[in-house]
């Protein structure tokens, strides 16, 4: 299951870069619209900002697979294992259920929104743009029950590929 769910985040890891490249582009190409023709593209800036959405949240679910969200490592790794097992499943509770409630209300949201369609763009319905809620959600919900069920059964919560980002420009 594992090497599934490493695959999967490798594949989303590679959408998240073509969605960066295609933000660059679609943002080169509105700037050269703009300023070199002297004619500006209705689209570019809402489709641009469709993009940084999505890329924020698949990026999101990246970085939460591989441990490089916020957090307290410094403080975190002083306490005693026990402890830090302790302070690191509460915290997964909490993060647990701001992503149940991405999910849940992404879901509502990408309902309600479907059927309407982006102001420059007719062809680009809000459901699919509003998408990214539910799925972000969804995966990260999955990422956070796999690290809830390593700290109630896992044997350890060791540092290796696993630790924190720390904030260090050589990593």
């Amino acid at each position: 299951m594992q090497r599934i769910f490493d695959r999967l985040i490798s594949v989303l890891e590679w959408w998240s870069t073509l969605l960066l490249v295609l933000m660059v582009a679609v943002v080169c190409l509105g700037v050269f619209f703009r300023y070199v023709l002297g004619a500006s593209l209705a689209w570019y800036d809402e489709f641009a900002s469709y993009l940084l959405v999505w890329l924020t949240f698949y990026g999101a679910v990246a970085a939460s697979y591989h441990h490089r969200h916020i957090g307290f490592d410094t403080v975190v790794s002083r306490f005693t294992p026990n402890s830090r097992r302790i302070v690191e499943f509460v915290a997964e509770l909490f993060v647990l259920s701001f992503q149940f409630v991405l999910c849940y209300y992404g879901w509502h949201l990408m309902q309600r929104m479907g059927d309407e369609t982006a102001i420059s763009l007719p062809w680009v319905k809000m459901g699919w743009v509003y998408s990214v809620l539910p799925i972000a959600g969804g995966l990260m919900l999955l990422i956070s029950l796999g690290r809830l069920l390593h700290l109630l059964f896992g044997s350890g919560t060791g540092k290796g590929a696993e630790a924190a980002w720390s904030g260090s420009s050589s990593e």
